[in-house]
């Protein structure tokens, strides 16, 4: 799950993102309302928790601009220290899905992002790129009428960049989707395993999919625009 943590307080955004990264899932962050908006907007998550009290943009008005400006349906969970109910039904109202008053559970929190994004998950199991098609349910990865083998981490690889499509994903983000904080030492490992990615999935005479962003990372596209 791509969840973006939008909260100012940074040592308590710390413990949420380390708590999520060790549930397998990526996070991004954001420290005041107007970056939120911003990586909202241009890299859509899966899910969105959002503090109220935020400089630059206060957390009901950057999730009233998400709902009506950018025409945005991801699940946001707004996080507070205001326990009024008049509070709780002005978030509701601003467009968020879910409340979550501080000091709160880890685990209550996970529970929650959870149960918002199953709510908006697609039916469907399937991913696909160009002539790419992977099947999360089953694991088949084929591409054309060709079935691809691949390994665990490979599989992790592509369905991550298969979801960020056409977007590029950054080196870190992907380190920290297959292995968490106990990333390998060597800049090596993840090069590594792109490159026997890209072997079997972009076969020679085959229009290629996987480009390397040179220092960023990598993109999973049709063209290399």
């Amino acid at each position: 799950m791509h969840v973006l943590l939008i909260e100012d307080h940074t040592d308590l955004a710390a413990t949420v993102g380390d708590h999520l990264a060790s549930e397998g899932h990526v996070v991004d962050f954001a420290y005041d309302g107007l970056t939120g908006l911003h990586l909202a907007v241009s890299q859509p998550p899966d899910v969105i928790v959002l503090d109220l009290g935020l400089p630059g943009m206060d957390g009901l008005t950057l999730c009233e601009r998400l709902r009506r400006d950018g025409r945005q349906n991801t699940p946001i969970l707004m996080l507070t220290a205001r326990t009024r109910e008049a509070d709780l039904l002005a978030g509701f109202a601003a467009g968020a899905d879910d409340y979550l008053v501080k000091p709160f559970s880890l685990a209550v929190l996970s529970a929650r992002l959870r149960s918002l994004a199953q709510r908006t998950r697609p039916p469907s199991a399937r991913l696909k790129v160009a002539d790419l098609e992977m099947d999360t349910e089953t694991r088949r990865v084929q591409r054309g009428a060709r079935r691809l083998t691949l390994t665990p981490t490979g599989f992790q690889l592509l369905e991550r960049l298969m979801q960020a499509s056409p977007r590029v994903m950054e080196r870190a983000k992907l380190e920290q989707h297959i292995w968490g904080d106990d990333r390998p030492n060597s800049e090596a490992a993840l090069r590594v395993h792109m490159h026997a990615l890209r072997n079997e999935i972009d076969p020679p005479g085959a229009a290629p999919l996987l480009h390397t962003v040179r220092a960023i990372g990598y993109r999973l596209a049709a063209d290399d625009a």
